[in-house]
């Protein structure tokens, strides 16, 4: 099941404080970028952010469950949670440092 543009913009929305943020549609679902890069997922309308330290720290005991199948565990962030967007725009901000930036593709 794709998940719906509605969903995506109500998270970077909820989210505007944390960053430069823009989403990217992938094969139906989206990928949430803040400063450039990949900090959360959304798939079948569920919102994963890419696990940290930082992040694991904040949120204390977390929910982590693969966003497609053959994924490594990323946490998964209740619904509930995202109307609360002071709480979820520090969760973007403390796992940003230490995503890495994606690395640069070779030209051909």
């Amino acid at each position: 099941m794709a998940s719906k543009q509605e969903t995506v913009d109500y998270l970077l929305g909820q989210i505007r404080d944390a960053g430069d943020l823009r989403s990217l549609k992938m094969f139906g679902e989206y990928g949430i970028y803040c400063d450039e890069k990949m900090v959360a997922l959304v798939c079948d309308d569920m919102l994963f952010v890419k696990p940290t330290q930082a992040g694991h720290n904040f949120l204390g005991e977390v929910e982590e469950a693969p966003p497609y199948p053959g994924a490594k565990n990323w946490f998964l962030i209740p619904e509930d949670n995202w109307d609360d967007a002071l709480w979820l725009t520090e969760l973007i901000r403390v796992t940003t440092p230490e995503v890495p930036l994606p690395k640069k593709k070779k030209g051909k």
